[in-house]
């Protein structure tokens, strides 16, 4: 009898690898069912690797739809210069919707908090509809924060952009249905079931490019509510609150007024690696003011149509 070496079964990828798979199977069968996709980017380490997956899934031709990034104002100069930088480089479609532009004529009225990140919902919906995009992939993971821990992969929105979830679909075998009726649109996550680890592995590994606020810098910051926030067109220091110069770097980026530095001096990838190893808070959870304005704040948001 001769002895035949065992063949490794498919589970023996390596766990990147298996989750890189898995999201440009999502890429390709969404661009293969549904006729006008869109990315959502804001330049964040997410929707970047979800852009670098796009051109894997496609390539050698371009990825297949544009991308779009709903624009509070209130972004870090380093995001958008990135954000523009990576649009050249790739030769990508980037549709931008001003969140100013809506309230310069009286669709949305700035809120007493400075903060623009909840006005983002109807520019998003307005967009969606203008354009007739009917499933937008957004980079939220299931490790992040209680709401999206329980999202779909491929989530279905009804014609006002609103999230039941009564009406979301069983996903077994990696069978995805997107059906849905005129004026609906689905919502794709294909970075699901990535952790914040994974996607930093991943980084490293691929050499993806991130704005450089993701590594420690020095920055006058000022402490509010246990985060350190800087000062901008959104606000300032207000009250006790003084600028103190820090080493920090962001975890997650997001409107200025809401999103928080942590102090590190991590300025290398394998020191990022080393932190997010080490950390027992989510980036939303450590950085995301946004999402402390209550208990059900981003289940809030999503039911309306923002995530």
């Amino acid at each position: 009898m001769t002895a035949t070496l065992p063949i490794a079964p498919a589970s023996a990828l390596d766990a990147l690898d298996a989750l890189e798979s898995e999201a440009i199977h999502i890429f390709r069968e969404v661009a293969g069912e549904f006729d006008r996709p869109v990315i959502l980017f804001s330049g964040g380490k997410d929707s970047t690797l979800l852009v670098h997956l796009a051109v894997k899934a496609f390539a050698p031709a371009p990825v297949p739809f544009p991308l779009l990034h709903v624009d509070t104002g209130h972004n870090y100069p380093e995001v958008i210069d990135f954000r523009d930088r990576l649009v050249e480089r790739l030769g990508l479609r980037l549709e931008v919707a001003h969140v100013q532009d809506w309230i310069d004529d009286g669709r949305l009225v700035e809120r007493p908090d400075g903060t623009r990140n909840p006005l983002q919902t109807v520019p998003l919906l307005d967009t969606i509809n203008e354009h007739r995009f009917d499933a937008v992939f957004g980079g939220g993971r299931r490790d992040e924060e209680r709401a999206r821990a329980k999202e779909r992969i491929i989530s279905l929105r009804d014609a006002f952009g609103r999230w039941d979830p009564r009406k979301q679909r069983p996903e077994l075998w990696n069978l995805y249905n997107g059906r849905h009726a005129p004026g609906e649109h689905v919502r794709v996550f294909p970075i699901s079931n990535w952790t914040e680890l994974d996607v930093w592995r991943y980084i490293q590994r691929e050499g993806i490019e991130l704005p450089p606020i993701y590594f420690a810098h020095e920055r006058e910051v000022f402490r509010r509510d246990g985060m350190w926030l800087a000062e901008g067109p959104w606000g300032g220091p207000r009250g006790n609150e003084t600028l103190k110069k820090r080493s920090v770097r962001y975890r997650t980026v997001g409107d200025g007024s809401c999103t928080g530095a942590v102090e590190s001096t991590a300025t290398t990838l394998d020191e990022v690696i080393a932190e997010v190893t080490a950390s027992r808070l989510t980036e939303r959870g450590a950085t995301r003011a946004d999402d402390r304005l209550s208990e059900a704040a981003m289940e809030d948001r999503k039911r309306e149509g923002y995530f």
